[in-house]
C-alpha cells in the first residue's frame, strides 16, 4: 500500500470512530456549611428498608424487628465547641394511630407508625433534640434505630408504606 492509501484508510477509521461518539454532561453540587462536621455523603439522603413484616407480627399493638441506621459525620473540628457534643432533632408528621410515632402513608396509614429510638432504646420525640452524644475530631457515627409499632385495636391492611423524617444536628 502506498502512503496515500494508508492515509485514506486512517482517515476513514478516524471518521468512523468519531461518528459513534456520544456526549454527556456531569453536574456537581454541594454546599459549604459553617458547621463543626460535614455529613458523610451516604447520610445526606437515606432510604432505610424496614423489610417485609407479616401483619400477624403487628396484631394487637405488636412491633416489628428493630432496624439500625446511622448518620455519619466526617471532618469534625472541635474548635469553637464548648462541650464537644451533638444532638439530632427529627421532624415529620406524627402518627394518629400510635402516639410518638412517625406517620406513614399507605393502606394502613391509620393503624401503625414508625418509632424512632436512640441506642438505649429510648423513643425519640419528634421535634425535640435527642440525648447529647459526645463527638471527637475526625469521623463520628450517630446510631439510631426504627421499628413499626401498631395500634392496639386497629386492623392492619397489607401493602407498601412510606414515611419521611428530616433531621437537623446541633453542636455544642
Amino acid at each position: 500500500m502506498g502512503f496515500s492509501m494508508k492515509t485514506a484508510m486512517a482517515s476513514m477509521v478516524l471518521l468512523a470512530v468519531s461518528a459513534s461518539a456520544v456526549a454527556g454532561q456531569i453536574n456537581f453540587e454541594g454546599e459549604i456549611l459553617d458547621s463543626a462536621c460535614s455529613l458523610g455523603a451516604s447520610s445526606v439522603d437515606q432510604t432505610i428498608s424496614l423489610g417485609q413484616t407479616a401483619k400477624s407480627v403487628l396484631a394487637s399493638g405488636g412491633k416489628s424487628p428493630v432496624t439500625t441506621f446511622n448518620i455519619d459525620l466526617i471532618g469534625c473540628s472541635l474548635s469553637g465547641l464548648t462541650d464537644n457534643t451533638v444532638t439530632a432533632t427529627f421532624t415529620g408528621g406524627g402518627s394518629q394511630a400510635v402516639l410518638g410515632a412517625l406517620a406513614v402513608s399507605g393502606p394502613s396509614f391509620d393503624s401503625f407508625g414508625i418509632m424512632l429510638v436512640d441506642t438505649s432504646g429510648t423513643p425519640i420525640v419528634l421535634g425535640t433534640p435527642t440525648k447529647t452524644q459526645v463527638i471527637q475530631a475526625g469521623s463520628n457515627t450517630l446510631a439510631f434505630s426504627a421499628y413499626l409499632q401498631s395500634h392496639a385495636t386497629k386492623a392492619i391492611n397489607p401493602g407498601a408504606y412510606t414515611a419521611t423524617t428530616n433531621f437537623t444536628l446541633a453542636y455544642k
